[in-house]
């Protein structure tokens, strides 16, 4: 087994991860939702990535998204699966990754032999994945792997992106961060969403924004201009930290130059997508 360097597997999640999150921020995937009947961009997104665990309830959603409110999810699930069944909904999906790259890569970065080399990399890392204690992860490996290799390269990308969130929300509740504790001090590394963006989409009020502020300021996390102190800097970086191990396994098993090599092609692709507007400007906080 190959030894990687300090925050590989990190730095290789955060070039490919992106690959994955370009979907939710697209108009593609927003059209062919709701050619299934879904037009509500909550039902759109709670259907979309949960979809891959079958008619689940909004327990189910609750549990495995983390930091949605509950009370949002409840008002789309499960009625959502009795306008579009999980199968139809992750067959529109497909549609929409694959205009959504298509638009954003443009069709000679979609048919080169840099995207089939990407996708046979990050394939081979999720062979190294684990499916205990990990619903959202294990639920996406039962899915069939897709021929066009964007479409492959997709599928890995939302393995390995499960499969560390998974793990990440182990280490937020060691950490004791509930839902909003782990938003507030998210943004407050300056990597995170802004806060009008997680108040449009996860359902959770000003109120419930400034009292979970508070309760961090009350263990000594958040300071009163709303920044991490010494000591919440530290609590996030071990959370990081925590993840980073747990989800260690795939970019072993995929080995230091494998590593390296995606990461370069992720950036690469990224840079493209980014540049071809594929996320908000105001996005991070």
């Amino acid at each position: 087994m190959t030894s990687l360097p300090p925050r590989a597997g990190r730095r290789c999640h955060n070039s490919v991860n992106p690959l994955h999150s370009t979907l939710y921020f697209s108009p593609d995937f927003a059209k062919e939702l709701a050619a299934v009947g879904i037009d509500d961009p909550g039902a759109a997104y709670f259907a979309g990535r949960g979809a891959a665990m079958g008619a689940v309830g909004a327990g189910a959603i609750a549990a495995t998204f983390y930091n949605f409110n509950p009370e949002l999810i409840a008002r789309h699930v499960p009625a959502v699966w009795q306008t579009a069944s999980p199968e139809v909904v992750l067959d529109a999906r497909l549609r929409a990754v694959d205009a959504t790259l298509r638009r954003l890569l443009g069709e000679e970065n979609v048919t080169s032999a840099e995207m089939a080399e990407a996708a046979g990399l990050a394939l081979h890392a999720a062979e190294g994945c684990s499916r205990h204690a990990r619903p959202l992860y294990s639920a996406h490996a039962d899915l069939p792997v897709p021929e066009q290799p964007h479409l492959a390269l997709w599928h890995a990308a939302t393995l390995l992106r499960e499969h560390r969130g998974d793990g990440h929300l182990a280490a937020l509740l060691t950490a004791g961060l509930g839902p909003l504790e782990a938003l507030v001090s998210h943004t407050a590394t300056g990597k995170g969403m802004a806060p009008r963006w997680i108040l449009a989409t996860r359902g959770w009020r000003r109120a419930d924004w400034d009292a979970a502020a508070q309760r961090l300021r009350g263990r000594g996390l958040l300071d009163d201009e709303g920044g991490l102190t010494e000591a919440g800097k530290q609590l996030r970086e071990d959370i990081e930290t925590d993840t980073d191990r747990l989800d260690l396994a795939p970019y072993e098993h995929l080995g230091a130059e494998g590593v390296e090599r995606l990461t370069e092609l992720g950036r690469g692709f990224l840079a493209t997508a980014a540049s071809a507007g594929a996320f908000p400007a105001d996005l991070a906080g």
